[in-house]
C-alpha cells in the first residue's frame, strides 16, 4: 500500500493507523498547492479530489476520505484492536464518533486554514469551535480514549486535528480533558514515529 499525504495535514490519522496496526506500507509526500507527488505525478490524476489521504491499494485501487481509510486499514488487521467488529453497536459508535470529528471538529478548525477569511471571520469560527469543544470535553471525562479504555482509529483522527489548534493559537486550557487526551496520544510511540516521518517531530 501506498500513502499519499502532505505534513501535518489530516493524512497524519492514516498514517499513525498504519503503524498502529502493522501494516507495510509506502508514503508519498504530495505537493496540494500544485498537485505533484514527490515522484512527479499528477496527483489530480491519483485523486481527483486534489487532497489528502489517498490510500493506494496493493491492487492499484485508490481509496479517499479520511473515516474510510481509517476503518479499512484497520479491519484488515483485526487484531489490532482499533476498530470493534463490523455490525456492532460499539462499532456504529465508533463511527458516531469518526462522524463528528470529520464534521464538527475537522471542518470547523480546519477552515481557519482559508487565507481568504478575515480577523472577525476568524473570530465568529472560533466561537462555534468553543461550542463544539465545551460538548467534546464534557463527553470525554472520565475516559482516556473516545470509545472508552481503548485506542481506536478515531482517536487518531481527533489529535490529528487538534494538533492544529496550536497553529491558530487556540488555548486548550479551558478543556481539560481535550489537553489531556492530545498529551496521552502524543505520547504513543506510533504516533511519535508517525510524526517524526513527517518532519512534525525532531
Amino acid at each position: 500500500m501506498k500513502l499519499y499525504y502532505s505534513p501535518g495535514a489530516c493524512s497524519l490519522a492514516p498514517h499513525i493507523v498504519l503503524l498502529e496496526s502493522g501494516h507495510a506500507f509506502e508514503l508519498e509526500k504530495v505537493d496540494i498547492p500544485n498537485k505533484k507527488t514527490a515522484s512527479g505525478a499528477d496527483y489530480w490524476q491519483i485523486n481527483p479530489k486534489g487532497y489528502v489521504p489517498a490510500l493506494q491499494l496493493d491492487n492499484g485501487e485508490v481509496l479517499t476520505e479520511v473515516s474510510t481509510i481509517l476503518q479499512y486499514l484497520a479491519d484488515q488487521k483485526p487484531a489490532s484492536g482499533l476498530v470493534p467488529a463490523a455490525g456492532t453497536m460499539a462499532r456504529y459508535r465508533l463511527m458516531e464518533w469518526l462522524n463528528f470529528v470529520a464534521t464538527e471538529v475537522h471542518k470547523s478548525v480546519g477552515a481557519l486554514f482559508n487565507p481568504q477569511m478575515t480577523p472577525e471571520m476568524k473570530e465568529v469560527q472560533k466561537a462555534y469551535i468553543t461550542r463544539r469543544f465545551n460538548a467534546l470535553d464534557g463527553m470525554m471525562a472520565g475516559k482516556p480514549y473516545l470509545a472508552g479504555d481503548t485506542f481506536s482509529v478515531a482517536d487518531a483522527y481527533l489529535f490529528n486535528v487538534l494538533r492544529w489548534c496550536g497553529y491558530h493559537k487556540i488555548d486548550l486550557s479551558p478543556w481539560p480533558n481535550i489537553r489531556a487526551f492530545v498529551e496521552r496520544v502524543a505520547a504513543r510511540p506510533q504516533v511519535q514515529a508517525a510524526m517524526r516521518a513527517e518532519g512534525l517531530l525532531k
